[in-house]
């Protein structure tokens, strides 16, 4: 995007991002400072510095119907990819990880139609990937094929499904699991004391019991991959820890040896003059 004057501190997420900035329009980006697995939360959309806007621009994001935020932050350079590696869940006020994580070193985008309804600017895309899109004029403009696979906003899917005449099914609305579920999933390992009580597996046999649209689908791709994820992280933890608590058992000195005895040397007297052993 062509050099914008942030009126924040900058950097606004220096453990997060690295902003590179040019002086050639569309030629900013935002590099990752992290590794993140899928679906685990980069950062948050609070206010502030997040703030209401009163009309959408080029720098807004669209998080309702009517309703768009200033971001107010770094995260206004974050590009778009038709194949992201973020997910902006403005339902839920959070920066997700996309379905495939995310590297150091890793450009930070997002599909920038899965908020936007119409954009202010439309753009022909030049991410270079091979599902690219072309054109980016918002979800509005978009047809069912080139939106399949992609994670969409709750208010986008609602006005595509009115628009399609399908009318919208909240059951379908599993944005809220999909998120919550995945982006704790690190938090959800790291607690080997938990019982697995297989709500995981349970959400999964519900949704595969609906008749599922594209988007739908692609949802609940993207949960049963965060389950696999929560899952293999929790093994090997129990694992790590398991191993750790055995190698420190091992290792432990036992009850009564821990007492500095007298050496060979110094009962021999070669330590100078007579050797006292005190009890």
């Amino acid at each position: 995007m062509a050099p914008i004057k942030p009126h924040w501190v900058q950097p606004s997420h220096p453990d997060r991002l690295h902003l590179i900035v040019n002086e050639a329009e569309y030629t900013s980006k935002s590099i990752s400072k992290i590794t993140l697995p899928p679906f685990a939360l980069f950062a948050k959309l609070e206010y502030p510095p997040c703030t209401p806007a009163e009309k959408p621009t080029y720098a807004t994001v669209q998080c309702g119907r009517d309703k768009h935020l200033d971001l107010n932050s770094d995260l206004l350079y974050i590009n778009h990819s038709c194949e992201p590696s973020l997910i902006f869940d403005t339902g839920n006020m959070n920066v997700i990880a996309g379905p495939k994580g995310i590297q150091i070193g890793e450009e930070l985008t997002f599909f920038y139609p899965s908020t936007e309804w119409t954009m202010a600017q439309p753009f022909q895309c030049l991410c270079g990937k091979p599902t690219c899109r072309g054109l980016i004029s918002g979800a509005r403009d978009m047809t069912d094929a080139q939106l399949s696979g992609i994670w969409l906003n709750g208010h986008i899917r609602e006005l595509l499904e009115e628009q399609r005449g399908r009318g919208y099914d909240n059951n379908l609305s599993i944005n809220t699991l999909s998120t919550t579920t995945t982006a704790n999933a690190s938090t959800t390992a790291m607690d080997c004391n938990l019982s697995d009580n297989n709500n995981n597996n349970n959400n999964s046999e519900k949704f595969a019991e609906l008749e599922l649209d594209q988007t739908a689908r692609s949802l609940r791709d993207a949960l049963t991959h965060a389950e696999k994820v929560v899952e293999a992280a929790r093994n090997a933890l129990t694992s790590y820890v398991g191993a750790v608590n055995a190698k420190s058992a091992s290792n432990k000195v036992p009850e009564g040896a821990q007492r500095r005895g007298p050496t060979s040397r110094e009962l021999s007297g070669e330590m100078g003059g007579d050797t006292e052993v005190v009890a």
